[in-house]
């Protein structure tokens, strides 16, 4: 032990005050009359004393030192406060510790000015001791105690460093310290404690939400904390006020319960009083918070705009217009209020009559008093002319006011502006001069835009911040469905574009063609690649610049873009170039699944899709162009039409991405929405099979359908009383697909334009000739296919459209209960209370229709057809349970496997529950496999992994379940999570009840798992393969339902030889491609020049397609090439083919290697025979060479004979007769 003084240094009196000075030497007096040791447990000096008196004086010298230099940057960062901070921190801990109650308020009081004056960075060697000790005093009986740890703690915590913050949240993790907060927010509910303990500790608890999101879910989970908080909605005080809606806001980070508070109707009024004008100015701003946080993603949105959607725009337009001196010309404080209320006006972004609600409460004079600087309410006068308010834009956005604020702004305006519908007239509800001055503003600012973007090199670009935004803002109300907005926003860019237009455009396209082509790209140059890209979609709106861009290389340029796009080669999300659209919110989220907006999150893709519809579409207007229109046609045609597929079926992109893909596709003639779900359904058009419903037409040609896929897609094409029934059917099933029903359509309908009209319903899309498309058009206004009109029209599509799917779900319903003609039965459940709406049967089952299954599943389809009892049984019992047959079924129906609960939900649930839901996901894997259905078997497999991956320890469960299921993939991966604690499982006899091969697997993976490095990843294993003759076969045997492969090749001596092998869990060709692929690089890209297989057809596929130079000869391909199958010459031939197949391959040189070489049987009775005659017989040399000797001893036989050949005829030298023997020396053969 040692005292104090021998650790402090000599004083740097420089730069503090004889005050602090002396205070200090006082503090390292006190200090000294305690103990300094050294605890090797913790690694640290510690502090301590016994002596009250000591510990009073150690107190007041800490809160006199502290005092000294409190309000002194300088002092705080000199060289004696930081040597003497760790002793300080010891003798506080010290005295904390020991919890003596008349030093306990005292120490507390220290505790709270040392952590408020001192950086977290000065007490970062002992914050982990000092959040501990503060949290086992956070529940004291001592109020005082309490309130002050509660505080000392909410400044540690919210100022942590993100260094420190994992470290720090893990140890009070172990304190529990946020079930203490809550046990002590419901004391105070219960009256026994004062108003300023639940501040403290409300604030301390949304602090720590706010950086620990695994407690949010628990907190919100407390039944008696939650409706304790709900009966304080009511208080008055502005302090609990405040404090209630922190922790609301924290709590709400988490999506789960951000809708589940949402659905409470009190709580959501809560909310939207907290933003009213009664409050004082800190209440409201945390109550826009509060709404930012909860409206972070549209279904939340949805839910409080019908709750309470009025109110909510009231409370944004108020305050919007708390427009104070803190917030004007570019020194906006961003936590004000204005700022809280633009950034919750974002809520524009998203389709709904809260747009009508904005312009019922004058979002336009708003808007534009916070867009120009002393605007006048001039709207009694008369209209300005278009030169008077280009004038008074310009004086007045040279001012820059608010220009902290133009991003959302011009967010909030272009949103409304896009989402009016086409009879909308927002004079109506605004003043025309504001609504076309703000139009004038945005116009004006965004020449000034492009003019800065359409060089190549720009680095003089000082408002980056509101480029993106504004030049979106006017493409919005270039094309806004309302033709008041569109049109002017056209007159004021054509204006404005007078005298710079065609030299900027030119410079735009030629800047555009530069960066489209760039290797790479900066940040800028994806900005810049934006900014062009909507620049050339607004200017060819306006007719004077459409020729100069049709004849321009901006075509090649944007399919270049879009291609680029499509290959992941260039990616841009709108938050990295926007990004007042960045969020704490979005940060410290969890659980939020939130859908992107109708762009995407590629704007680059969305932005270069919209350039080529609005290409292709001029091009098709002008008359003069129908060349050039016929060659961009053919150029786009062969550079994207697959690619525009491909985007239309893809469900990961976005709705306005497949839109305008689908909406180019039309100008090639194909018209509709393409889809995965489609592609089955559409097998069964006009089939007889399954069909209940026959269409006629007038001339007596008929189609026949299936009344379901009709009650669902095109109702319309179906008689009332099918309707009204299949509304009314509550009884079984209504045969009618045991009797075909005729339905006799209208005169007016054309046979042809119906069977292309049920090629839309059925296939998702169509090809059409022009001529067609007209008969179409009649045929789709009279079915209401509003969707599908559109593309025949060729409209552009609308902001905020839905794409259209096909989704047959609601045919599980009543709309299609009639139709049903199968009942699929789950095993016996034991569910209370399960009830059938269409019949009595109490077994759980689901109606669904043959023609659906047999499209989606072949083992369906081949049992249906099998003529089998089961074929005509109208129920099919399916060995899983209820809750897998739920998933199956919306599988069938959708091409959609349901997810399994996810983020705190799934974290918090317990093992049980956790098991309750995979269970099924491993049924349908087991189903899957004997159905053949490929796809669910994937997407269950791949739910299955990711929840193992979340909980490992369920693995030890799951891998019973799928070694009582046979499923040896899944046992696999199972043993592979279970292989990091195999030795714990081993020594506390959990392996006892596995079966003796599932310990042995999960021992082989431990084994791998240390080899490895301890690596436990799902990576596919590598094959390590060795170079040794160019001319291999892969036979096949099975090991726990994986294909062993071995690769055989014949060395020089033509002998087989072994060359490596593999083991691949999935017979398809993705596996054959990978294998094939690996096996090449491991070869150093040397390719063999033939390869034999035996039965391994995906294989042949593979080889023909990744190895196009290697020959290969499969028998059953000749047989099938030529049609002579039946041929008995031929089969006898094929017997004896080990003896013939020399012959047929002799233009490639095989080295004796025949298929058959891969028979064990026949490969050691050669050997057997080639040893016979080794042993018992010798060929004698043919010289006295030692060379040839040496080749007589090693090699076998036959291979001696053909070495012996060659060595006469090229070591042997002829001369005049006689034999010359050169010299050589021995070597090792």
């Amino acid at each position: 032990m040692n005292d104090c003084s021998s650790t402090m240094k000599p004083i740097n009196s420089r730069s503090i005050s004889v005050q602090i000075q002396t205070l200090h030497q006082r503090l390292l007096h006190a200090l000294n009359l305690g103990t300094r040791y050294f605890d090797e447990k913790t690694n640290t000096w510690k502090w301590q004393c016994a002596n009250i008196e000591v510990q009073k004086n150690v107190l007041r010298s800490i809160n006199a030192f502290l005092d000294s230099i409190s309000g002194d940057a300088r002092a705080t960062r000199h060289t004696i406060v930081k040597e003497s901070v760790s002793d300080v921190l010891g003798a506080l801990l010290c005295i904390l510790e020991g919890k003596s109650g008349p030093l306990l308020s005292m120490a507390s009081n220290v505790a709270v000015k040392l952590v408020s004056i001192l950086p977290n960075s000065l007490l970062q060697s002992r914050i982990v001791e000092l959040v501990c000790c503060l949290s086992s005093l956070i529940s004291s009986h001592q109020v005082e105690v309490a309130i002050d740890c509660a505080n000392a703690l909410n400044l540690v915590v919210s100022n942590l460093s993100a260094t420190s913050e994992r470290t720090v949240m893990e140890a009070l993790k172990d304190t529990a310290i946020a079930s203490h907060i809550v046990g002590n927010i419901k004391d105070f509910a219960g009256g026994a404690k004062k108003i300023e303990y639940f501040e403290q500790m409300g604030s301390l608890l949304s602090t720590i939400l706010w950086r620990w999101p695994q407690s949010r879910f628990p907190v919100s989970s407390d039944v008696k904390l939650m409706k304790a908080l709900a009966d304080m909605h009511m208080v008055t005080d502005s302090s609990v006020k405040l404090v209630l809606l922190k922790m609301y806001t924290s709590l709400a980070l988490c999506d789960f319960v951000a809708k589940k508070l949402i659905e409470d109707g009190v709580f959501v009024e809560m909310v939207v009083q907290a933003m009213e004008k009664s409050n004082p100015q800190v209440v409201r701003i945390e109550g826009f918070k509060l709404a930012r946080c909860l409206l972070r993603c549209q279904e939340n949105f949805i839910r409080m705009r019908n709750l309470c959607g009025d109110a909510l725009v009231n409370a944004i337009i108020c305050g919007m217009r708390e427009t104070g001196l803190s917030s004007k010309k570019g020194g906006i404080n961003h936590g004000s209020l204005l700022l809280e209320a633009c950034q919750l006006g974002l809520i524009t972004r998203w389709d709904g009559d809260h747009h009508i609600r904005f312009w019922e409460h004058g979002i336009d004079r708003v808007l534009l008093n916070l867009v120009l600087e002393n605007i006048q309410d001039k709207s009694s006068e008369h209209v300005l002319s278009l030169e008077e308010q280009i004038s008074t834009a310009n004086k007045s956005l040279k001012s820059n006011y608010h220009l902290g604020l133009r991003s959302y702004l011009w967010d909030i305006l272009g949103c409304l502006m896009i989402h009016c519908g086409e009879n909308f007239n927002p004079y109506t509800y605004g003043s025309e001069l504001h609504i076309n001055t703000l139009i004038t503003c945005a116009c004006l600012t965004f020449v000034d835009t492009i003019q800065k973007w359409c060089r190549i090199c720009q680095n003089d670009v000082d408002d980056n911040f509101q480029s993106e935004p504004v030049s979106r803002a006017v493409l919005m109300m270039i094309y806004s469905p309302c033709n008041h907005i569109s049109s002017h926003a056209r007159l004021v860019l054509s204006d404005r574009m007078k005298v710079i237009g065609i030299p900027s455009l030119k410079s735009l396209i030629h800047t555009l063609d530069y960066t489209s082509s760039l290797a790479s790209y900066g940040s800028s140059d994806k900005l810049q690649l934006v900014i062009n890209l909507i620049g050339l979609n607004s200017l060819s709106s306006l007719p004077e610049y459409q020729k100069c861009i049709i004849e321009s290389k901006a075509m090649k340029a944007v399919v270049l873009i879009v291609k680029r796009c499509l290959s992941n080669d260039i990616h841009m999300e709108r938050p990295s170039m926007a990004p007042h659209l960045l969020t704490s919110f979005h940060e410290r989220s969890c659980c939020c699944i939130d859908k992107e907006d109708w762009e995407g999150s590629n704007v680059l893709l969305f932005y270069g899709l919209w350039a080529l519809s609005s290409f292709v579409h001029q091009c098709s207007l002008l008359q003069d162009h129908t060349q050039k229109f016929t060659t961009a046609v053919t150029y786009i045609k062969a550079q994207l039409l697959n690619k525009l597929h491909e985007t239309c079926s893809s469900t990961c992109l976005s709705p306005g991405v497949r839109w305008y893909a689908s909406y180019i596709l039309s100008y090639f003639g194909c018209y509709g929405f393409p889809n995965e779900l489609a592609k089955w359904i559409g097998k069964s058009l006009n089939q007889e099979e399954y069909a209940d419903l026959r269409l006629i037409v007038a001339n007596g040609a008929s189609v026949n359908v299936n009344g379901v896929i009709l009650a669902v897609r095109c109702p319309s094409l179906l008689p009332r009383e099918i309707l009204t029934s299949s509304k009314n059917c509550e009884e079984g099933t209504d045969k009618y697909g045991e009797t075909m029903r005729e339905v006799r359509l209208s005169a007016h309908v054309d046979y042809e334009a119906l069977v292309l009209l049920l090629e839309y319903v059925y296939l998702g899309c169509l090809q059409a000739e022009e001529d067609m498309v007209k008969k179409l058009k009649i045929l789709a206004k009279r079915c209401n296919l509003q969707p599908f009109l559109q593309l025949l029209y060729r409209q552009c599509p609308e902001w905020g459209t839905p794409f259209p799917c096909l989704n047959l779900t609601s045919a599980l319903n009543s709309v299609g209960s009639c139709f049903s003609d199968v009942i699929l039965e789950a095993e016996t459940n034991e569910l209370v209370g399960w009830t059938c709406n269409f019949c009595s049967n109490s077994v759980p089952h689901s109606h669904v229709h043959k023609v659906i299954l047999q499209s989606g599943c072949e083992y369906l389809q081949g049992l249906f057809r099998s003529g089998m009892q089961e074929s005509h049984s109208q129920v099919i019992k399916v060995a899983i349970s209820w809750e897998a047959l739920i998933k199956l079924v919306q599988w069938f129906y959708s091409n959609n496997l349901p997810n399994p609960p996810a983020g705190c939900l799934w974290d918090n649930m317990d093992d049980e529950q956790k098991l309750f839901n995979l269970q099924p996901y491993v049924e349908l894997n087991w189903l899957a496999e004997f159905w053949m259905l490929e796809s669910i078997q994937e997407a269950s497999w791949n739910v299955i992994v990711s929840c193992l991956d979340s909980a490992r320890h369920l693995s030890a469960r799951i891998i019973k379940m799928a070694y009582n299921l046979s499923l040896w993939k899944l046992v696999d991966i199972a043993a592979n999570f279970m292989a990091p604690s195999y030795r714990q499982l081993r020594d506390s006899s959990d392996l006892e009840e596995f079966d003796e091969a599932l310990v042995h697997l999960i021992y082989s993976a431990s084994i791998r798992f240390a080899q490895e490095g301890g690596n436990c990843s799902r990576s596919r294993l590598g094959v390590k393969i060795i170079q040794i003759d160019d001319h291999l076969y892969l036979p096949q045997l099975y090991w726990y339902n994986s294909v062993f492969g071995y690769f055989v090749g014949v060395n020089h001596h033509g002998q087989s030889t072994l060359l490596g092998c593999v083991l691949i869990k999935n017979k398809d060709i993705q596996s054959f491609k990978w294998l094939f692929e690996y096996w090449l690089y491991c070869m150093g890209e040397n390719d063999q020049k033939g390869f034999l297989s035996i039965n391994v057809h995906r294989c042949e596929r593979t080889i023909e397609t990744c190895r196009p130079t290697t020959i290969y000869r499969n028998w059953n391909d000749f047989l099938m090439k030529y049609g002579v199958g039946g041929n008995n010459w031929l089969s006898e031939l094929f017997e004896d083919r080990h003896l013939r197949i020399s012959i047929y391959l002799d233009h490639h040189v095989w080295t004796r290697m025949k298929s058959t070489q891969s028979s064990e049987r026949s490969r050691k009775q050669k050997e057997k025979e080639f040893h016979v005659a080794d042993f018992h017989t010798i060929i004698p040399c043919a010289t006295k060479s030692s060379i040839e000797a040496q080749f007589q001893h090693v090699y076998i036989h036959e291979k001696f004979r053909e070495v012996q050949e060659q060595f006469r005829e090229k070591l042997n030298i002829l001369d005049g007769g006689s034999i010359i023997q050169p010299s050589f020396s021995p070597y090792d053969a």
